[in-house]
């Protein structure tokens, strides 16, 4: 037998340009994107300094991979998570290993392939809702306008109506000040963090909000529609809540009234801002791109020959427009940076972690890895093209994480991004004013442009 390939070598390093007290936050303030996406230049595991803590980021694919693997080993906590805590409680994404198998199961349910197509309706309904005011001539601000369809989408997945425009204006502006207020809160030392600082006393206000209004959202859609009422024939649950509320656990027990508060707050914060950054860099990149657009253009002539809005039954066959969405995601994943710790002695890259140790995982760290992608930096979707895509970019293409703390939700949100982007680019055509500023917006905790106006025209 011909001897086994030795084993890969990795190597480790220490990003320079570290700041006291700030460690690498201004490069992260600057430009987070490029700075991740950078350190692979520097060694397959690198340390850097978020604020006050040390951490080691996995840049090589294989290094990440092996840490989204064991959840056991490799648990959610750190500086991310702390925060994150502030906002999501113990939900599915926030909770810890121990608390995590159980949660899993029972939001796993709401994300049946057999609800997404009542979930896609509510994407129809929202999309016909924004763009028929639009006429052309019209210039829209693509991050804000893609942001209400999201949260207003997911007001109808989780309760089958409308949420009140008052209520999701009051909800998008009291989101935006928290999760642009995250990361800032991440990075600041302890002691300025309990500081009456106006910054400060904004994000807890819009915390406190966000919770009240959550519990009052679910406590009227407890009297509006008891646990166990369905509306359709075949018994299954009309929305994602009601879904929630009635999932149960092998022993019988259902979610307790905060895990439910906690579930539906994550899924307001992971399902909304991601999903307009998405949608928003999509748009903006087709527009600079001809010859994706021409493709995406002719594969919804062909598949929307009758003139109607693209529907659940139509995505086998939005193959273009699903690799755009994927070249999007590669290009610009809107989570950026999480944390994990070490729950016991381990090495990485050769290199020994104490227990304790902080891990950032960041998918922009290995999305443009030249072992991963020819031409990393190009838009490429046809990359995704069957025939054409290998082992390797699919190992490195993490932007719904991998293993068992993969995004519950990520077949939803790429349903809801596909159908947004056919059914916008089958009737309009969106074109980026001169006055874009492409940079993103810093320390938000989703990667979007600082601006982007986008002038409509018919097609």
């Amino acid at each position: 037998m011909p001897p086994s390939p030795p084993p890969p070598t990795y190597s480790a390093a220490v990003a320079p340009g570290a700041l006291p007290l700030v460690g690498h936050g201004l490069r992260l303030l600057r430009g987070s994107a490029g700075f991740l996406s950078s350190l692979h230049t520097h060694g397959d595991l690198v340390a850097v300094r978020l604020g006050p803590t040390a951490a080691q980021v996995p840049c090589h694919p294989d290094l990440l991979n092996r840490v989204l693997a064991d959840d056991r080993l490799f648990d959610k906590g750190g500086v991310f998570y702390e925060r994150a805590r502030d906002v999501a409680g113990n939900g599915l994404v926030t909770c810890p290993h121990r608390d995590h198998r159980r949660q899993r199961r029972l939001v796993q349910s709401a994300f049946r392939r057999s609800q997404l197509e009542r979930y896609a309706h509510a994407v129809q309904v929202e999309l016909a809702a924004v763009t028929g005011t639009w006429r052309a001539g019209d210039v829209i601000d693509a991050f804000p306008v893609c942001y209400g369809l999201a949260l207003r989408t997911l007001g109808r997945t989780l309760y089958s109506t409308a949420i009140d425009a008052r209520l999701a204006r009051s909800v998008e502006q009291a989101f935006d000040t928290v999760l642009n207020g995250l990361f800032r809160q991440m990075f600041l030392p302890g002691p300025v963090r309990r500081l009456p600082l106006p910054a400060t006393l904004r994000y807890h206000r819009a915390l406190a909000y966000l919770h009240d209004a959550t519990r009052q959202l679910i406590a009227d859609y407890r009297v509006a529609a008891p646990v166990g009422r369905s509306d359709r024939a075949d018994g299954s649950e009309p929305d994602l809540l009601s879904a929630l509320l009635a999932a149960r656990d092998e022993d019988g027990a259902r979610l307790t009234d905060a895990e439910v508060h906690d579930q539906v707050i994550t899924l307001l914060a992971a399902g909304t801002e991601t999903v307009a950054a998405t949608l928003t860099w999509a748009l903006w990149r087709i527009s600079h791109h001809p010859a994706a657009e021409e493709q995406v253009r002719a594969e919804l002539a062909e598949v929307l020959a009758d003139g109607r809005a693209p529907g659940w039954e139509d995505l086998p066959r939005l193959g273009a427009v699903d690799r755009v969405v994927s070249e999007t995601l590669r290009l610009h994943p809107p989570g950026w940076l999480f944390t994990r710790v070490t729950t016991a002695p381990t090495e990485l890259a050769g290199h020994p972690l104490r227990a304790g140790t902080t891990l950032v995982f960041s998918p922009a760290a290995v999305s443009r890895h030249p072992a991963a992608y020819r031409a990393p930096a190009q838009f490429d979707p046809d990359r995704w093209r069957p025939e054409r895509v290998t082992p390797a970019a699919r190992l490195a293409f993490l932007p719904f994480g991998t293993g068992a703390r993969k995004c519950v939700g990520d077949l939803f949100a790429r349903t809801e991004c596909v159908l947004a982007l056919a059914t916008l680019l089958s009737r309009w055509r969106l074109l980026p004013e001169p006055d874009a500023d492409l940079r993103p917006v810093p320390l938000a905790t989703v990667l979007r442009p600082r601006r982007l106006r986008l002038r409509i025209s018919t097609r």
